[in-house]
């Protein structure tokens, strides 16, 4: 009996009926006399934190080498624009993944195809329903699983429409002058960082007193 992994921030997407429909842009390979019609389809691969570039060159390379390029099609990490702010108020633009750990390989998944990705240095296993064994208490084999039409739609929408994120590198007791807004010129500590808000709270002295004002990154710079 086959259980569903549950451990991928992939789940968000809230897996379909159409969960084995081909996904978009499906390409049919001609397949020789007699046998089944090849179909490629998109399928998310974890992968070690940090690792996606290095596993998606590393596989491309793999792909020619064994002769499966043909089969793996496309190697793709959803981003979205960012930008980081220096310590020294300049900015940097930066390319944020929308699912760290996760790339997506577009292939015909047979045996040849599936070793290439699973032997990939940095490649933890495909995401897809665990195959039970009878008699083992050990985990049981992972089956890919393919991604839904929609599935795939909403990822790469997702990744088109993703305001960009701004990082900072800040913590709480950080001294900042405040470059832009009302508040221009006024110097604080920062007592709350909220990355998903691309937002913080700092204490600024006005009229004399300690009061508690939220900024926007964009409207401060770090003080060495």
């Amino acid at each position: 009996m086959s259980e569903p992994l549950s451990e991928s921030p992939l789940d968000v997407l809230e897996p379909s009926a159409d969960a084995l429909e081909p996904a978009a842009e499906v390409l049919e390979v001609p397949a020789a006399s007699g046998e089944k019609l090849q179909v490629a389809r998109w399928y998310a691969v974890q992968v070690a934190s940090s690792c996606e570039k290095k596993v998606k060159a590393t596989l491309e390379q793999r792909a020619v080498t064994l002769g499966v390029d043909n089969r793996i099609l496309e190697i793709e990490i959803p981003q979205t624009p960012g930008v980081k702010l220096k310590k020294d108020g300049s900015r940097q633009s930066t390319e944020e993944k929308v699912f760290p750990g996760y790339v997506l390989v577009r292939m015909i998944l047979d045996e040849d195809t599936m070793m290439a990705v699973r032997s990939t240095p940095n490649v933890i296993n495909f995401v897809g329903a665990e195959e039970r064994r009878a008699t083992a208490k050990a985990r049981g084999h992972i089956k890919p699983r393919p991604l839904s039409r929609s599935e795939v739609d909403r990822i790469f929408k997702r990744a088109a429409e993703k305001k960009a994120v701004v990082k900072v590198d800040l913590t709480e007791g950080d001294q900042i002058l405040v470059t832009a807004g009302p508040f221009k010129d006024f110097q604080g500590e920062v007592i709350e960082v909220s990355g998903e808000r691309n937002k913080l709270k700092a204490l600024l002295s006005i009229f004399g007193r300690e009061t508690p004002v939220e900024l926007e990154f964009s409207q401060i710079s770090k003080q060495s």
